[in-house]
């Protein structure tokens, strides 16, 4: 058994503080799965062949899905049941991983995997997680692609939610199809870590003026950009962020409320309430106060930082506003950086650098519902006492390489090493490193 196989059955499976045994709760009712978060980085290694020198790739996410520290990816917005007498659990999440290498000449890429919309059941002291993948060859829904270490896990008795942390993960048959048999079913992949809450969310209910042209409970979302989020939590800056003030996180970007304006033809002017703070080694960025303003289709995005009580445009961008379901909206539109952006984040990006989207959403209609965000659930308390693993088998030794790395097996250790050498002497992620999600 491999050191980091071992990690992963001696690391605690834990259960949140309100998955309690409680008088009566063996014959309750199924509960409704919504809201929660799966985090799992598939195989570390593999993630590090495709961004190496040899795949010379790159990933993405999708749906929105997000990063989080220690090179996972986040899913969100659990949807299941959950039977409190018996312990069973189906849990879903949104969102996808796309992985790239090995460029064609013209066009395309040898390397092209999506494993998307992650699906975990478990009962009886075994689980099995399923996904949507995509290939060249097209999309398989619902693959079992692993089996999950839960042996002697007793889930009864959950109340309003629960959480189990780094799960050991084994690939199963159709799992290893889905590689195109570069990993034998058996290998050890790495272990996920799961939330589902049992208690559904108040939907918000922004409103607008009667005059119809200034308005309040608007909202931003904005991630800032992934690969700094991927920098805060990485190995250089060790960080975190924290929200305050309502800010929301949705994973992949974070949303700023209470927005408050007035429309303008064809534009609009708004400020919102909520700040993040970023912070980590060598690292204290605040951003709160942010505000909008769009004058037909050019708009900028600032933010007072670090406490200052002025406004700096920290991006730009182009697009129109459109009106759908009782809200003025702009969807996914493309952020690009501005000189004091550049300089707000310390210089870790030039001005012109590609930011991660925007989204904005104004009422104006009465009882007009926003745009629901990523759910991530509850930050639930683990308890003190997990539970016992059953044991986890060994990793399996690959078998013989994709077609799209024939002949550059014997290379991987080598590719590794160099991803890591790189990593260390480019410690700030640049745009050709990591693409924008």
């Amino acid at each position: 058994m491999t050191p980091r196989s071992l990690r992963a059955a001696l690391a605690a499976l834990l259960l949140s503080a309100a998955l309690v045994t409680v008088p009566g709760t063996a014959h309750a009712a199924t509960s409704t799965v919504s809201g929660g978060r799966l985090d799992w980085g598939v195989k570390s290694s593999f993630q590090n062949y495709v961004t190496g020198p040899i795949a010379k790739g790159s990933y993405s996410t999708t749906g929105g899905a997000a990063t989080t520290g220690g090179s996972r990816f986040r899913f969100h917005s659990a949807t299941g049941t959950y039977d409190p007498g018996g312990g069973a659990l189906k849990a879903g999440y949104s969102g996808g991983v796309r992985f790239l290498g090995h460029a064609k000449k013209g066009g395309g890429h040898e390397l092209d995997l999506t494993i998307a919309n992650p699906r975990v059941e478990i009962s009886g002291g075994s689980g099995v997680l399923y996904a949507d993948i995509t290939t060249p060859s097209g999309t398989s829904r619902g693959v079992a692609f692993a089996d999950l270490g839960v042996g002697g896990l007793d889930l009864s008795g959950g109340t309003t939610g629960m959480r189990l942390d780094d799960i050991p993960v084994t690939l199963t048959g159709d799992g290893a199809r889905s590689f195109a048999g570069y990993y034998e079913a058996g290998t050890q992949l790495d272990p996920l870590s799961l939330s589902a809450d049992f208690k559904a969310k108040p939907a918000a209910s922004p409103s607008t003026s009667a005059d119809g042209k200034s308005f309040t409970g608007a909202a931003v979302d904005w991630g800032v950009r992934r690969t700094f989020r991927e920098y805060v939590t990485g190995d250089i800056a060790r960080g975190s962020w924290t929200l305050s003030g309502g800010a929301q996180d949705g994973g992949a970007l974070f949303r700023f409320g209470d927005g408050r304006g007035t429309r303008t033809p064809g534009g609009l002017t708004a400020s919102f309430a909520g700040e993040i703070r970023f912070t980590g080694t060598g690292l204290d960025l605040r951003l709160g106060g942010f505000s909008v303003t769009l004058a037909g289709k050019k708009g900028t995005l600032s933010a007072k930082v670090n406490g200052s009580t002025s406004d700096t445009p920290l991006a730009t961008f182009e697009a129109a506003l459109e009106e759908d379901g009782g809200l003025v909206r702009l969807d996914e539109v493309p952020t690009v950086l501005t000189a004091e952006g550049a300089t707000a984040l310390g210089g870790l990006y030039a001005e012109g650098t590609a930011m991660d989207p925007l989204w904005l959403a104004v009422p104006v209609e009465s009882g007009a519902a926003l745009p629901p965000l990523p759910d991530l659930g509850s930050d639930v308390t683990p308890s003190s006492a997990p539970p016992s693993l059953a044991a986890t088998p060994a990793a399996a030794t690959p078998s013989s390489p994709l077609p799209w790395i024939a002949g550059a097996a014997a290379l991987l250790a080598a590719a590794v090493a160099t991803v890591l050498f790189l990593r260390r002497k480019n410690p700030v992620p640049t745009q050709e490193e990591s693409p924008t999600a």
